[in-house]
Parts: C-alpha cells; sequence; structure tokens
C-alpha cells in the first residue's frame, strides 16, 4: 500500500546533467522518508530531462514533467505544485545538496508550532574547492526584517501547502524573474504566513566565489522592484523605502569593496549567533 507523501519536494532542472543525480541522490538518503519528488524539466538541452526519468522508473515517489521550452524557474515550480499531494511542500535546486536530517527537521518544526507556514534553514556555499561561505538566518524573522533582504533562504525552504497555494503560488511576471522567492515571502506575510529558521546550515548551494561577477544589473533592478512593491504590502515605515534603493547602489561598488561589506556583514552575524 503506497502512503500519500506528507512532502512534497519540488525541483526545477535546466542542464543539470552533471549535478543531478548528486542532488537527488542527497534526498534518498535523507532520514525521513515520507516524501514525493516532483521534478520539471525547463527544456534541457543535455541530458538532465534523461537522467531524471531514470530515477522515476527506480522509485515510485518521484515524478518526472517537462516544459516544452524554456519557461524560467517559477513557472517550473508552479507546474511541480498541479502535481504535489503533500501537505508540506519543499524545494531543492537541481545542483544542491540536502544534509541527511534536513527534511526530518523542518517537518518537526511544522509538525510542532501551527503558528508557522514557513521553515527554511541556514545553508553553506560550495564548489570544487570545498566550502566558502555560510548564511546565518534570523531565527523567527518579524515583517522589519523584509528591509535588509530576504529573511528565508528559498532553496531550503518548506511551507505548509494550503499557504502556498493561498498565495497562487509563484508570481511568474517578468518583474520578479530571478527574485521570485522575495517576493513570495512578501505575499505569504501580507497574507497572514509567518516563519521561522532552523540555524543550523542543513543545505548546500553549488556556488563560485565569483558569481557576483556575473549578476546583471537588470536582476538588481527587480530586486528593487520586489522591495518597494513588497514594504508596502507589508505597510513598512516609509524611512525603510531608501533600502529599495541598496540593490542599485551595491550594483555600482567595485568588486573588491562588496566583497569587503559581505565578509564584514557576515563577520557580524557570526558573533550574534555564537553569543
Amino acid at each position: 500500500m503506497i502512503v500519500q507523501p506528507k512532502v512534497s519536494i519540488i525541483m526545477g532542472v535546466y542542464n543539470a546533467a552533471v549535478t543531478l543525480s548528486e542532488s537527488i541522490d542527497s534526498l534518498l538518503n535523507q532520514t525521513y522518508t515520507n516524501w514525493e519528488l516532483i521534478m520539471c524539466d525547463d527544456g534541457s538541452s543535455d541530458e538532465s530531462y534523461q537522467i531524471a526519468k531514470q530515477y522515476e522508473k527506480k522509485y515510485w515517489n518521484v515524478k518526472v514533467i517537462k516544459n516544452g521550452q524554456n519557461q524560467g524557474l517559477a513557472s517550473s515550480l508552479n507546474r511541480c505544485l498541479e502535481y504535489c499531494t503533500g501537505d508540506y511542500i519543499a524545494r531543492q535546486d537541481a545542483d544542491d545538496r540536502s544534509l541527511p536530517t534536513r527534511i526530518e527537521k523542518e517537518v518537526e518544526m511544522l509538525n510542532q508550532n501551527s503558528q508557522y507556514d514557513i521553515v527554511s534553514t541556514g545553508m553553506r556555499f560550495f564548489d570544487e574547492k570545498g566550502t566558502w561561505g555560510e548564511i546565518c538566518p534570523v531565527e523567527e524573522p518579524l515583517a522589519a526584517d523584509f528591509i535588509i533582504q530576504s529573511p528565508f533562504c528559498h532553496a531550503p525552504s518548506m511551507v505548509r501547502h494550503k499557504a502556498l497555494l493561498a498565495v497562487n503560488g509563484y508570481d511568474v511576471t517578468k518583474k520578479t524573474l530571478r527574485v521570485e522567492d522575495y517576493n513570495l515571502w512578501f505575499r505569504m506575510y501580507a497574507n497572514g504566513s509567518r516563519g521561522c529558521n532552523i540555524i543550523e546550515p542543513l543545505y548546500e548551494v553549488r556556488d563560485d566565489r565569483h558569481a557576483i561577477h556575473r549578476r546583471k544589473y537588470s536582476l538588481r533592478v527587480k530586486e528593487a522592484y520586489v522591495r518597494f512593491t513588497g514594504y508596502r504590502m507589508l505597510n513598512l515605515p516609509k524611512s525603510s523605502y531608501i533600502y529599495a534603493l541598496r540593490p542599485l547602489i551595491v550594483g555600482l561598488l567595485p568588486v573588491s569593496v562588496y566583497k569587503f561589506l559581505r565578509k564584514l556583514r557576515y563577520m557580524r552575524r557570526q558573533k550574534i549567533v555564537t553569543k
């Protein structure tokens, strides 16, 4: 008898043939086993779809769907949602890894805290040379915590299915492209949802140390838009709107200055966590 999954894990896949198996295997190695994985291949030109189908054939709780052409992450995740049967929706990217207890600890958090619709965790960055950075989130984000940055890491997040459907899933407009997660958290909080973070890093993001060089200014313009509209959704003080300009200003800084400020902020956070 097949047990209905408590957790539906959704994954958009695009040209991830080199990393996809490692990502899926990290889910198969979870201490929590009552889950299903819904993958949407977003028009890959490599062997991603074939690799995903191999897992579908081998495991009853893995399902693969495919976009006829590339539509972007938000659209792919919304398509995944159409097939989800779990009470909780978890995220995973096709080139990342979940540590073995990630799903178990997130499920436990939502099971024991009905006031939360969102839970995420700290996460580490790694490349071929090893771990090179870490994000230590705010434990219980308030509306004011949205001002500086997104209070939840998207990739390791888990949300209640009904709360996600209540805001119609991910926004797919071009204005929020690649910052759809920040927009989602704004909309969920505006709709009455609240969330928390497990400080422990339970997720590993594959990212190189030079990604800042490749971030287009157009993406920073979209982030500024999401910030401005989000501040209004949460009725944040008008004085906070100046932070909507932050991504535009940061995009004009020399890379060396940006890295220094980022390192300084990380060191300050580490001191707070240690205390």
